[in-house]
């Protein structure tokens, strides 16, 4: 069997809670987000194919720069509407497995910065691992062991009688972090998903984990990812 890895990267115009969320500034990078993880995936070893999949006309204008040095760099234009903030997600799911002939797919965000080159390599050996032990998908995750309530204060996760366990005593879930979701063309094509009926779940730190999704997002993590940049 053949393992051919593409790396799907999504991004589009019109983000309304970050305004440019993509491209804007970060960290003192000019061309953001998205810059820093197209130079984050060149690195990679175990990506044949980067896939910058977008709409957004300075998102391709960073990636063609990048061009010249990286040969495995495709820019795919996206048909503005599956870059709809109103698109269903599982229509550009059954678009992702149309635009590559890879084996596997590995569908990752630009607002996840703390996940680099490392990070999807040592995956992607770990995911072809895990397919030999029965599992046929790997998704990004971080462990939460926390008091999680329902709306009528009832404890969610609570094996024991007692009404204030100890954490480490509560059950624990894992929470998708959005890092990475890897699995075969063929799952994409058969069930219409990212994710096969066997997923395992690959753990991840909480800095790894740490997405971009609002305006504090955004200060957050640029502080945070400044900061470790200026103590290397």
């Amino acid at each position: 069997m053949s393992n051919k890895i593409a790396f799907f990267l999504p991004t589009r115009s019109g983000s309304q809670r970050v305004v440019e969320k993509n491209t804007r500034n970060f960290a003192g990078t000019k061309g953001g987000l998205t810059k820093i993880k197209l130079l984050q995936l060149i690195k990679t070893k175990n990506v044949d194919e980067i896939i910058l999949s977008s709409n957004n006309d300075e998102c391709i204008s960073i990636a063609e720069n990048l061009l010249s040095s990286c040969k495995k760099l495709r820019i795919v234009r996206r048909p503005d509407k599956l870059c709809m903030s109103s698109t269903n997600l599982q229509d550009l799911i059954e678009y992702a497995p149309s635009i590559t002939d890879a084996d596997h797919i590995l569908w990752g965000h630009v607002t996840t910065p703390f996940v680099n080159e490392s990070d999807y390599d040592q995956a992607i050996e770990f995911y072809l691992e895990q397919l030999k032990k029965g599992f046929d998908s790997l998704i990004g995750t971080q462990k939460t062991q926390n008091y999680i309530y329902s709306n009528t204060f009832e404890l969610m996760n609570n094996p024991t009688k007692l009404v204030w366990p100890r954490t480490q005593d509560l059950d624990f879930f894992y929470e998708l972090n959005h890092t990475m979701f890897i699995t075969s063309r063929e799952i994409y094509i058969k069930h219409s998903n990212r994710v096969g009926n066997k997923p395992f779940f690959y753990k991840m730190s909480k800095l790894k984990s740490l997405d971009i999704d609002s305006m504090e997002d955004f200060s957050i993590v640029e502080m945070i990812y400044k900061q470790l940049l200026d103590n290397d």
